[in-house]
């Protein structure tokens, strides 16, 4: 298996960096990424077509197809780095310029090698492509979906509307899901790659623009087909596999998702942190303030937990694709939620300045907590992704006490800044036979930070909530152990479960990349504050542990106070990561 080269890494830091200096000269004061451009369009309801032409010209396309295919696809960690850099100026704009990357993604997982070719060229060319899987009636209950595709001497007929789809009417390409069995079933649907503009006007129509609260100026319509015909080499993968191939594509592109939470996150600690340093409230500093501090604090753990959990996925892809299945809905289902909590968060320490339009950064905060919100929606809302990982109980239960793990793949995904295998997406499965190594990792990954605190290279506390930890873990897993699948309707209490197991993983991965991004840890600038004596650690594990509820009120202010530190002392043209600086998340020239 071929490895990433370090002049690999380098290339892609290079691209990112190039990224943000670009967007970040266009961000100045009347530019096309502007918080007061934004505005006016999102006010105007107006799609991001200077954007858009913009992200063409730098060929932010090209990193949607994989390397051998022509592209620079080679490397989960840098596209979703690309997607947060985007997401950090607007999320409207790579809302509907990212949607490209899920409908094609389909092609890359299951397509023919010549259909695969023909989409890269068209992608390459910045050819929309958009995902059709969508119906009025049924929304994510795939199985349901009535528009059919049915033989005919020459291909296949398409009747049928498809609803809420990104880029529904302005995308020329349509990777769609038919009904190809009367009797449905998860083998009854199929994939195909249609091309509109090889279809006459009579054929279809596209369904109006839907208004909605948030990315407002996005093409989110539909289209129906009126008996469309279409050529038997539109078929994606086989006949009757469309459900499978739809699954396994998930697994990549609902992490491609979360990076939108990353960037959202970002943007709103920026905003917090240019409020505060300058607001002076009771006669002195507001920042100043410990509930201020503590909540601040809060804020940005809950900013690093998400970069751990879609950084470890995101080199997941690569390093422990058969678990992917579990992997991906545990990240698709939290991050998000936890993008939701921070941005309410950040908007009780902005008070007014959160919701007043034309006062504080032409309004960019409130446009952005509505933006954010459809995040857990698409892809598979958050409980879509729970009930996957609901489904796939009895197996975590059973590899979490057989006590193995893959060492190696976890190990590979914990390290933010190693080398990674090549980028194999046909290894993708529907289920994890092994479990969740990372969960089942704990128990080693408690007695190495014993084993660090004893050497002094971490505080004693950091072991203490280390063991709290693990002592949680157990008690949810003892749960999943107890829990008997239903054949009729799933408890709301299996769900609360599954958020629960979603923390133990986020906490796991958290002590994970401690104990694997040494390169990290030796940082100097905003990475090397963090990483000193467990700052950020520590502040991950306290939220995690209160979240789950295993933390008595008030247990994390101190980690929480001096993680606020960090976030204040942050330059306003950088943005808080656990990456060094010269592996370029977020610094701006």
């Amino acid at each position: 298996m071929a490895v990433e080269s370090a002049q690999a890494q380098r290339r892609q830091r290079s691209r990112v960096a190039e990224l943000e200096r670009l967007l970040a000269e266009l961000a100045r004061e009347g530019g096309p990424f502007s918080s007061g451009y934004n505005a006016r369009l999102d006010r105007q309801e107006a799609y991001p077509a200077e954007a858009f032409r913009i992200l063409d010209e730098f060929g932010m396309a090209s990193n949607y197809v994989p390397t051998r295919l022509g592209g620079r696809l080679d490397s989960v960690p840098e596209l979703i780095q690309l997607f947060r850099v985007v997401s950090r100026h607007d999320l409207s704009v790579i809302v509907a310029y990212g949607k490209t990357i899920l409908g094609a993604a389909p092609t890359w997982v299951a397509g023919r090698p010549d259909q695969a070719r023909w989409l890269a060229g068209e992608v390459l060319s910045s050819t929309m492509v958009t995902w059709a899987l969508t119906e009025r009636h049924h929304g994510a209950d795939l199985l349901s979906g009535e528009l059919t595709a049915t033989r005919s001497a020459d291909g296949w007929r398409l009747d049928g509307t498809k609803w809420l789809i990104n880029n529904g009417t302005r995308a020329p390409l349509v990777c769609l899901l038919a009904r190809t069995s009367a009797e449905g079933g998860s083998r009854g649907f199929s994939l195909f790659l249609v091309d509109k503009r090889e279809l006459p006007p009579s054929a279809y129509s596209h369904l109006p623009k839907e208004r909605t609260h948030g990315v407002r100026g996005v093409d989110i319509s539909g289209m129906t087909f009126h008996g469309a015909h279409i050529p038997p080499g539109a078929l994606i993968g086989d006949v009757g596999a469309g459900i499978e191939i739809v699954l396994k594509t998930m697994q990549l592109t609902r992490i491609v998702a979360v990076s939108l939470s990353l960037g959202a996150a970002d943007h709103a600690l920026r905003l917090a942190g240019s409020f505060l340093r300058r607001r002076r409230l009771y006669g002195r500093g507001l920042a100043e303030l410990p509930a201020v501090r503590t909540t601040l604090g809060e804020v940005a753990a809950s900013a690093l937990l998400s970069e751990v959990v879609a950084m470890v996925a995101a080199r997941g892809v690569h390093t422990i694709s058969t678990e992917m299945s579990v992997i991906t809905s545990i990240t698709k289902a939290l991050v998000p939620t936890l993008g939701d909590e921070l941005l309410r968060q950040v908007g009780e320490l902005l008070g007014a300045r959160g919701v007043l339009l034309d006062v504080f950064a032409d309004g960019a905060f409130e446009k952005l907590s509505r933006d954010h919100r459809i995040v857990a929606i698409f892809d598979g809302s958050t409980v879509v992704n729970r009930n996957a990982l609901i489904n796939q109980f009895p197996l975590l239960a059973r590899a979490y006490h057989s006590g193995r793990w893959d060492s190696a793949g976890v190990a590979g995904a914990a390290s933010l800044t190693g080398p990674l295998p090549d980028l194999d997406l046909s290894a993708l499965t529907l289920l994890s036979r092994t479990g969740c190594s990372m969960v089942q990792s704990v128990p080693d990954a408690v007695a190495q930070i014993g084993r660090q605190t004893a050497r002094g290279k971490l505080p004693a506390y950091v072991a203490r909530q280390a063991a709290d930890f693990a002592r949680t873990v157990d008690a949810v897993l003892a749960e999943v152990t107890s829990y008997v699948p239903s054949s009729r309707e799933v408890p709301d209490s299996a769900f609360t479960l599954a958020a629960r197991y979603e923390l133990c993983f986020a906490g796991a991965a958290c002590m994970r990349v401690w104990l694997h991004s040494e390169q990290a840890a030796v940082a100097g600038g905003t990475a090397g504050a963090l990483w000193r004596d467990g700052t950020w650690l520590s502040a991950c594990l306290a939220r995690v542990l209160t979240l789950l509820g295993a933390a008595p009120e008030g247990a994390g202010d101190h980690a929480y106070d001096r993680l606020a530190d960090v976030v204040l002392a942050v330059p306003e043209d950088h943005v808080l990561s656990l990456v060094p600086d010269d592996f370029c998340l977020g610094s701006r020239a």
